[in-house]
């Protein structure tokens, strides 16, 4: 085997209540569908003495390459507001970890490799459609300038996955991350009051994340401001999670899990995707209510931590209550960049929810109609132009006083997205062996804010009998 990953473990050194330590399944028939090259320099990962086939053996899971250390974490979790004591990697195993070319430590993940002590009598495995899902919305979340985990590489196995639809193609995902610690990972030692392993992951956390931190306060309020500014990008380009579980909320800031996530279309601030959200706890416009709730949880867990409890609780509460406040100053910027204002002011405010409102009622398109602004058509995307037209007088007073507009809004606003519709055609394609559509929406998606009239049919809405109304996690 000629691929040389320069592993440098940090995880697999804690104690082994954290993990459990076992290799990936192997599986049939592997088949390689596609290899991030770009990314795995970025890692350190020389591939230029590799063949396809070493690739993949080691992205299957068929081949643990030297150097790693194998294991499955464990956590716990509330997922949909209830407590699960003990949830954990239930069809992940990560392999170890690299210092990129950057200096930084990243996790590579094997995503759909077989069972483990946390499947939860599920499989352990993951089918074509989620697996090419999370590489083209993490790539495109990316290439946004979203904090994201990455995808490194996606192979098919060779063996069909039973879910509902019956039969799929069965695949493995590479994830690369800043780390897969979540305010879950937090939550099962507190559930077991195990104060010894929870002091030991804050320190863990603490030097691998926010090494300029010392308390458990100072941590959380870390957290926080990069949770806020993360969320705002979600609502700034139109994204939806889908299952924003505590287990689910990546304590290094990134977006993580990419489920039944989605893009918007038409705006609507209530719109959910997800197939489980029955009653839109994750909603678009919710987001930023839910994390205050998520960190809330995260907060509780650094409670035994303090000498002092009761100041603790006192300062942990003050810093969460602020939350909202900091997330909406956060939103104020994203959406102020989107209509041209390089730092929108507090009284800016009516006037980007002045167009939103606008937006909803029209049932304009998310994307499309901020890009237009720049353009100088989005008249064109709403149905009351008389409404439209007051508000854009106002707006373009208040753009007297910008540099350069057009480009803070270009800047803002991407040009082609991942949309739902175009990933469920991707996928029904990738099934029937075509991965053209997959490597056409990676090409355009690679460069989201710059306008190419090759692609131009990916920024296209969908036609009322292309609108994906639900989407689903792939378990």
């Amino acid at each position: 085997m000629t691929l040389t990953i320069p592993f440098d473990n940090s995880y697999a050194t804690l104690p082994a209540g954290f993990y459990t330590r076992l290799d990936p399944t192997p599986v049939k028939a592997p088949a390689l569908v596609a290899f991030n090259r770009p990314l795995a320099d970025e890692l350190g990962i020389d591939t230029r003495d590799t063949d396809e086939a070493d690739l993949t053996a080691i992205f299957s899971g068929n081949a643990v390459p030297e150097g790693a250390a194998p294991l499955a974490q464990l956590y716990a979790g509330h997922q949909f507001g209830g407590f699960s004591p003990q949830l954990g990697d239930g069809r992940a195993i990560l392999l170890g970890e690299v210092i990129d070319r950057h200096g930084k430590r990243r996790d590579i993940q094997l995503k759909g490799s077989g069972p483990t002590p946390y499947s939860r009598m599920g499989d352990g495995r993951a089918w074509l459609g989620p697996v090419l899902r999370e590489y083209v919305v993490s790539e495109a979340m990316h290439a946004l300038g979203i904090p994201t985990t990455r995808a490194l590489a996606a192979v098919t196995t060779g063996e069909p996955v039973f879910r509902e639809e019956g039969g799929l193609p069965g695949a493995v995902l590479t994830r690369v991350a800043a780390s897969h610690i979540r305010v879950g990972t937090f939550q099962v030692f507190l559930a077991r009051r195990d104060l010894a392993s929870l002091r030991r992951l804050f320190d863990y956390t603490r030097a691998r994340h926010y090494p300029e931190t010392e308390t458990p306060a100072q941590l959380l309020r870390a957290v926080i401001a990069r949770q806020a500014r993360l969320i705002a990008a979600w609502e700034g380009v139109g994204f939806i999670h889908g299952v924003m579980n505590t287990d689910n909320t990546a304590l290094s800031g990134e977006t993580i899990d990419y489920g039944p996530c989605a893009f918007m279309d038409r705006f609507h601030p209530d719109t959910v995707f997800s197939s489980i959200d029955a009653h839109g706890r994750y909603a678009y416009s919710n987001q930023r209510n839910v994390i205050v709730w998520n960190l809330a949880q995260f907060a509780t867990c650094l409670v035994p931590l303090h000498d002092d409890q009761d100041a603790a609780v006192e300062e942990m509460t003050r810093d969460i209550h602020a939350m909202p406040d900091l997330i909406a100053r956060e939103r104020r910027a994203a959406f102020g960049c989107k209509i041209g204002l390089a730092e929108a002011a507090p009284e800016d405010q009516p006037l980007i929810d002045e167009l939103l409102a606008l937006m909803t009622e029209g049932q304009a398109d998310f994307t499309n109609t901020f890009r237009a602004l720049a353009d100088g058509d989005a008249r064109d995307q709403v149905t009351d132009r008389a409404a439209f037209d007051a508000w854009a007088a106002r707006w373009q007073a208040r753009l007297e006083t910008e540099e350069d507009p057009t480009a803070t809004m270009r800047a803002a606003n991407p040009w082609v997205i991942p949309r739902n519709h175009r990933i469920e055609q991707m996928i029904e394609a990738a099934v029937a062996g075509d991965l053209a559509p997959f490597e056409r929406l990676m090409d355009a998606l690679a460069t989201p804010y710059e306008a190419q009239p090759a692609y131009a049919d990916l920024t296209r809405p969908p036609t009322p009998s292309e609108v994906v109304q639900r989407t689903f996690c792939g378990t």
